[in-house]
């Protein structure tokens, strides 16, 4: 799991209006294509229906004949079909493959990646999020990315982050979180002498969680013969996991600590991973993204980050299966209750054993399930879970010279009053990747993307001319705290600006009010409350930020592992026990019911 600001944003409305430039969403020798091609497999040579297949596209349009599929006396041409290429899809659609399992992934636009895509403009390189990347280490189990890579014969050049996040708090209170653990507990506590013992305490027990979870073989809680397995093998670990899986970080913080400032620190610490302060913050989460920076650490990838999603779907294709863009699924089809299949904007149908969506559970069961009556168990998951506020993003070209040589990537800014933590606008998130990869950026230029929170309802119903000048204005103040706090002279040394808003998130991404992600209503049961994987329907199942274990890289990127191993299981490509089954999904249901 990484920052909740990598949560991406298709920066500035006017991002796909352009579809057929030389330069623009450039995919490198093995590019993707844009007007919709299915990728056919190159290694097991299985005759597709009426389709344009392609090894490598270049810039230009390809245009796409595939007229959809039908299922042919019961028989489904795929094993399962993804909707939406967000990492969390392409982990599960990628882990499928490589098990053999025929897979069609189904993208709305035109590069995969989803909130983890990247874009072009005036010779920038953007990352659609943030730049930090958890789970990008060579090491440990929680290196999913890593892992998800590899599986299908992949692996990106890194370059290690120093420094995670360097916070600029209230009363002068600045705290670099060091890539050596040592040296961020040495920090924290010269701030804070007086709670050496709490600090080492609280973030003990951090440890004790991750080294559990980084000593498992991760693989879904919801299939009973790996999960008893694990605990036969692991006990004490699963044990442990256990204990912590219905606390919260603000809690646990709060037996060791007492110093207020110390626990607002703490806040921002979560609101970084989860956009809520740490008293809503399950501890397993915080967890694993507090350790893992100092375990693995923060690894950039050469290129940016929308190179991940493309690998994963290169890799995809090499397996077997297929990706399609500018398939935008409108609907889930059904026969008798099951999920059967996707019918698309322009009306072709797909069918499947299986069907898997990337979509927010919201889209899934609102909008691609529209008119179908919400099964209880979303209703209940609603009660307990709102949508996450949206973010206003600015992605920016500077000129070099207006960032002090020792500047850090990035940078989290709350001036004046730990109330305004979690306020609309009230804290800023900074990314500047070109301090780690300088070929993003032309000569003597910086990127700088900036994230705050916000609310879509702060940007309906305004007029389009309204509408630009609300934008301008509002990153105007954003970028003069900026220049205020950190860079003198940064308004004067913009050279490329362009503003995203929740509308901005909403249309490019799919997302119901440009949400990413649940955020409890009030203070949560740790984890208890998020559901997995499956649904009450039959056939269909949910990946992604919705689902647990939540928002960032490494926990979608684990809920797509899951994701995978429940429906291979399901399909019949890993051991499966029904009796068990009903047993665990009835046990998992219920303990739901209790957060």
């Amino acid at each position: 799991m990484d920052l909740c600001f990598q949560n991406p944003v298709k920066c500035g409305d006017r991002l796909f209006s352009a579809l057929n430039t030389s330069t623009y969403y450039k995919l490198g020798t093995s590019n993707l294509g844009f007007n919709g091609p299915v990728l056919e497999n190159r290694k097991k040579k299985k005759k597709l229906p009426r389709m344009v297949t392609v090894k490598s596209v270049s810039s230009s349009v390809v245009a796409s004949t595939v007229q959809g599929t039908k299922r042919d006396g019961g028989e489904s041409l795929y094993d399962a079909i993804v909707i939406g290429s967000g990492i969390g899809g392409l982990v599960a659609a990628t882990q499928l493959a490589v098990k053999e399992a025929r897979v069609l992934v189904l993208e709305k636009y035109l590069i995969p990646g989803g909130s983890s895509g990247f874009y072009e403009r005036d010779g920038y390189t953007f990352d659609v999020g943030s730049s930090v990347m958890f789970g990008f280490s060579d090491k440990g189990n929680l290196n999913l990315i890593t892992q998800a890579l590899k599986a299908v014969g992949r692996k990106m050049e890194v370059i290690p982050d120093p420094t995670t996040v360097h916070f600029h708090l209230p009363n002068n209170l600045s705290v670099r979180i060091h890539r050596e653990y040592d040296d961020f507990i040495a920090e924290l506590t010269s701030k804070f002498p007086h709670e050496k013992e709490g600090i080492l305490g609280f973030y003990g027990d951090c440890w004790k969680i991750f080294n559990s979870l980084n000593s498992l073989e991760l693989k879904s809680l919801e299939e009973p013969i790996y999960l008893f397995g694990q605990f036969f093998q692991k006990p004490l670990e699963c044990l442990t996991l256990a204990y912590y899986l219905p606390q919260n970080a603000g809690a646990i913080a709060r037996k060791y600590i007492k110093d207020p400032q110390l626990l607002s620190f703490i806040d921002a610490e979560c609101f970084i991973v989860s956009t809520v302060n740490a008293l809503q913050t399950p501890m397993i989460n915080a967890s694993m993204v507090l350790c893992d920076r100092h375990y693995g650490g923060i690894n950039y990838p050469v290129g940016g980050v929308g190179g991940i999603a493309k690998s994963l779907a290169e890799g995809l294709v090499d397996q077997g299966s297929e990706i399609q863009y500018k398939a935008n699924v409108k609907s889930i089809i059904l026969d008798h209750g099951k999920a059967v299949g996707v019918r698309l904007a322009d009306g072709r149908e797909f069918f499947a054993k299986t069907i898997i969506s990337n979509a927010t559970r919201w889209d899934t069961f609102g909008k691609l399930l529209k008119g179908e009556k919400l099964p209880k168990e979303e209703e209940n998951f609603q009660k307990v879970y709102v949508k996450a506020p949206s973010f206003l993003s600015i992605h920016m070209g500077v000129k070099a010279e207006v960032l002090p040589p020792d500047t850090d990537c990035h940078h989290f800014v709350l001036e004046d009053d730990w109330k305004n933590l979690e306020e609309p606008y009230g804290s800023i998130f900074l990314s500047i990747p070109t301090i780690l990869d300088s070929s993003l950026a032309p000569d003597g230029r910086h990127i700088l993307h900036i994230f705050t929170t916000s609310s879509i309802e702060d940007w309906e119903g305004l007029p389009p001319k309204e509408y630009e000048a609300k934008k301008e204005d509002v990153a105007a103040r954003i970028i003069q705290r900026l220049e205020k706090k950190l860079f003198p002279g940064l308004s004067s040394s913009i050279t490329f600006k362009e503003v995203g808003t929740p509308r901005t998130h909403r249309r490019f991404l799919a997302r119901d009010k440009g949400t990413y992600g649940p955020m409890p209503r009030g203070t949560p049961k740790g984890l208890l409350g998020m559901p997995f994987n499956t649904t009450a329907i039959d056939g269909l199942y949910c990946v992604g930020d919705s689902c647990f274990p939540g928002q960032g890289v490494i926990a979608v990127a684990f809920s797509g592992v899951m994701c995978a191993h429940r429906v291979a299981a399901d399909i019949g490509l890993e051991k499966k026990s029904r009796v068990l089954d009903v047993g665990l999904l009835g046990l998992l249901g219920w303990l739901r019911t209790l957060a």
